[in-house]
């Protein structure tokens, strides 16, 4: 089996969370941490904080991965990454453009949105995908005979937060070569700011399709209520779609990150959209289908319909 790497995603000089995530993962296929990458424009600070989370650190820097463009990134990793070698992505909107490519470049096997990690038996790693939005796991077997490229799913591993690696810093700048792309950067657009400022509170109450119609919108509302100040509504995609909630409300890729203490997950499937939008805290999921994906994410999970559960858990909370 070949080297194992982690191609690691910040913002604004700050490391995404699961690179904390990707090391575990890691060990979960060699049983030692990957080989972590980073690439960007005056990324120093990056690099170091890299290496406080995995031995051995590469970076690449370039003016031309100042933006997180993915055809550039895959040229760069590909010039840097040895054949045979297995790279992880977190998933998300990033990787779904650059690592299939990546795999295509590398020669590699390539798959997506993994949810385990069952080891390696001879040339096949096992990992457990889910289909037909979290109905049904299946077992894949990965060719890794010339090397793999693997986005594992936010929430699947535990963070490690011990930040006490000590790594090394490998400068691999001048082996990047030719980064020119067809593609340009323009702008990032920064999603509008509302009213209510959900990466503040310290419990969400996030509320999906499962409240059904918007009148039950109150049933979230009359929680946040009872559990004061702390407390704010949030919601998955679906929701602000149909325009039942602002988008300052939104948690995830395409809405707000959040951090909360306890982010209370009721009705919402758990895609990987919403998922990354979640960076920490403890989730508690209550859901009525006991296979829905939120349920590997979660700490505390609960099957129950929100309709009947939110307004017993509010009725409890007030006699508190």
């Amino acid at each position: 089996m070949g080297q194992v790497f982690a191609y690691l995603v910040h913002r604004d000089g700050v490391l995404d969370d699961a690179a904390m995530e990707l090391i575990n993962a890691a060990k979960a296929i060699s049983g030692d941490a990957a080989t972590a990458i980073v690439t960007g424009s005056g990324i120093d600070a990056v690099a170091t904080a890299a290496a406080a989370i995995f031995p051995n650190v590469i970076k690449v820097d370039n003016a031309a991965l100042a933006y997180p463009n993915a055809e550039v990134v895959r040229k760069a990793l590909a010039n840097v990454i040895p054949a045979g070698s297995i790279v992880l992505f977190a998933h998300n909107t990033f990787s779904m453009d650059c690592a299939p490519g990546l795999s295509i470049k590398l020669g590699a096997s390539f798959v997506s949105d993994i949810v385990g990690i069952d080891g390696v038996e001879g040339s096949a790693l096992k990992v457990i995908r889910q289909e037909f939005g979290g109905e049904v796991s299946t077992h894949v077997n990965v060719d890794i005979a010339g090397g793999a490229v693997v986005a594992v799913r936010p929430g699947t591993f535990t963070a490690d937060e011990s930040k006490s690696a000590g790594g090394t810093v490998t400068d691999k700048s001048a082996d990047a070569g030719d980064l020119s792309a067809n593609r340009k950067f323009i702008e990032i657009v920064e999603p509008e700011a509302g009213d209510v400022d959900i990466t503040k509170a310290d419990v969400l109450i996030s509320i999906g399709r499962g409240i059904e119609d918007e009148e039950n919108i109150e049933l979230a509302m009359n929680l946040k209520e009872a559990m004061g100040n702390a407390a704010e509504v949030s919601c998955s995609r679906p929701i602000v779609d149909a325009k039942w909630l602002e988008p300052a409300r939104q948690v995830g890729t395409s809405g707000c990150t959040v951090k909360p203490k306890v982010y209370m997950a009721c009705g919402i499937s758990g895609s990987f959209q919403h998922l990354g939008g979640i960076k920490g805290g403890l989730i508690i999921a209550i859901n009525k289908n006991p296979n829905a994906p939120i349920f590997q994410a979660a700490s505390v999970g609960i099957v129950a319909n929100i309709i009947e559960f939110l307004p017993a858990l509010t009725e409890k909370i007030e006699e508190m």
